[in-house]
């Protein structure tokens, strides 16, 4: 028995694909559908908002939000996240993944309801109502990420871990394809119902005033997904994982997983008290012990993900002023204010049917056989060559005749950032860490990236101004243009490909082999058949 891993641990590792792991994946993916959903809404929503209540008189544009309005709606959700990684992180690590996991999406579905509701007397009431409920949503959303990937790797067998983490990633591009399809068909019911005049031939009547519900019920869409998931993961057993190694309760771990895997297993008591007591199998995120071994691999996994998102929250939230840049989509005067928001939608919705979607799933397909980190520096290295070549002929692609190559060649950053590290960096820190501190390596891993969202999308609003300040957006100051963002873009995916180096591959093995539990239970072992003793 000497080094054998716990039986009910390896009856998961080897376990074949079950309709427990697809059940787990869609528990798991409908929070990712939701999360994604109400991330990008917003963003899909925010002209429409600056039409609805910034509206100014004898204005030769229609009404945008003011730069610090902006910033606070589309950001406040990524601080919440930040804020939500950070301590659901540490909190199913201290009180188990699946007390903690129902906390979350309780959460998004109170506050994706409250941010249709936002309600004040003034545009500034409405905004700070909106933002508030919104902080909390992304708090929500911020817990989803670490017990998400967490449950998911340690229900899984080793074989296909990789593409079932990535699976309940995968929703994320769902998400956002919903968010999209949502905008298009309650824009569209509501443009038909209620017709109204261009921007340029009457700016009042333009924005009419049902448009006010439109971008409630696009909010609010958000709570159904997560309401038809709520009682399936407040169902779910705790994983063998945690009840074994963390709450060191072996006689649950094995009722548990024997009912999921409809096997007898042991209980083991005796050994997992072995493991679980060794001083080797015991030290803290901030020991010497843990940087020893671990400090490499969290660094690896904070940066690549915090370069990555910098990259491609940039680029998400603000996909729709590209596509004005380069005519995509007509003048705002020549639409009405529900037209308007039809038409980005539609926008946002190819490029997720075409780039974002498919690159998920192609992850899904190929980890298991390419491996994580091929993926990974596959994918930064796609990313710089295609955002090299948005920016160095930026002048061509924006010259008319050539907007749909433009179109082209950014759906295939999106591809590669979703079939790379977008999707690898979520899936590596559930895997190669401790059980004990897994979810709170998670959450910084994910709390990093957050970080990187939002000097992505805060600094993308003033970055990619026109240096022209006659093309400037009203409110903003010049910036150094979208060309050279796409050259400081490109700069962060060179980074992500170096800091990819510090991130080990885990196909094929088990968690506690890539953690480095497995050769802490081995040496425990191996000391009490030598009769010597660890201390404690």
């Amino acid at each position: 028995m000497a080094g054998e891993q716990l039986q009910v641990l390896n009856a998961l590792d080897v376990a074949k694909t079950q309709w427990y792991h697809f059940t787990a994946i869609i528990i798991a993916g409908m929070g990712f559908f939701t999360d994604a959903y109400d991330l990008f809404s917003i963003s899909l929503v925010t002209k429409l908002l600056g039409r609805v209540y910034y509206h100014v008189d004898g204005s030769p544009t229609p009404g945008t939000l003011p730069p610090n309005v902006s910033s606070a709606v589309n950001g406040v959700a990524f601080v919440g996240t930040l804020s939500g990684q950070l301590f659901f992180g540490w909190l199913g690590d201290k009180l188990g993944r699946k007390r903690v996991y129902g906390m979350t999406l309780l959460l998004m579905i109170i506050s994706s309801v409250a941010s249709g509701l936002s309600l004040g007397h003034t545009s500034k009431g409405v905004m700070s109502t909106l933002c508030f409920f919104r902080f909390w949503l992304g708090f929500g959303i911020g817990g989803d990420y670490p017990l998400s990937a967490t449950i998911m790797s340690e229900y899984s067998n080793k074989r296909t871990r990789g593409a079932f983490i990535a699976a309940v990633f995968a929703m994320q591009g769902f998400g956002i394809l919903a968010g999209g399809m949502v905008t298009i068909v309650v824009s569209g019911i509501f443009k038909n119902r209620f017709p109204a005049p261009a921007y340029a031939v009457d700016p009042i009547g333009s924005t009419v005033p049902q448009a006010d519900y439109v971008w409630r019920i696009i909010l609010m869409f958000g709570a159904v997904p997560a309401v038809m998931t709520l009682y399936s993961r407040l169902k779910m057993p705790e994983t063998a994982r945690y009840t074994a190694l963390v709450a060191r309760d072996a006689k649950q771990a094995a009722a548990d997983m024997s009912k999921v895997l409809q096997v007898e297993l042991e209980d083991e008591a005796a050994k997992v008290q072995q493991i679980t007591t060794a001083q080797s199998n015991n030290y803290g995120l901030f020991s010497k012990a843990f940087l020893r071994r671990h400090g490499a691999h969290l660094l690896g996994t904070t940066t690549t993900w915090l370069l990555l998102d910098i990259a491609y929250y940039s680029q998400n939230l603000f996909q729709k002023d590209i596509f004005s840049a380069i005519g995509w989509i007509p003048k705002n005067t020549t639409m009405n204010a529900l037209e308007e928001l039809y038409r980005i939608a539609r926008a946002q919705t190819l490029i997720a049917l075409c780039g974002t979607v498919p690159g998920y799933w192609f992850t899904v397909a190929f980890i298991d056989v390419l491996g994580r980190f091929t993926i990974q520096l596959l994918g930064f290295f796609m990313m710089t060559v295609f955002m090299l070549g948005l920016a160095i002929p930026y002048h061509h692609w924006t010259t008319p005749g050539n907007q749909i190559g433009f179109i082209v060649m950014y759906g295939f950053t999106f591809f590669f950032a979703n079939f790379g590290p977008n999707s690898t960096t979520f899936i590596v820190p559930a895997e190669i860490f401790p059980a004990r501190v897994r979810s709170t390596c998670h959450g910084i891993s994910a709390a990093s990236g957050k970080l990187g969202a939002i000097v992505g999308s805060f600094g993308f609003l003033y970055l990619a101004q026109s240096q022209d300040p006659a093309k400037v957006d009203a409110g903003y100051s010049t910036g150094i243009g979208v060309r050279n963002s796409l050259f400081m873009l490109a700069g962060c995916n060179i980074l992500g490909c170096l800091f990819t180096f510090l991130v080990p591959e885990s196909k094929g093995k088990s968690l506690e082999e890539m953690s480095g539990e497995k050769e802490e239970e081995e040496e425990q072992v191996q000391a009490s058949s030598n009769g010597s003793t660890l201390p404690v």
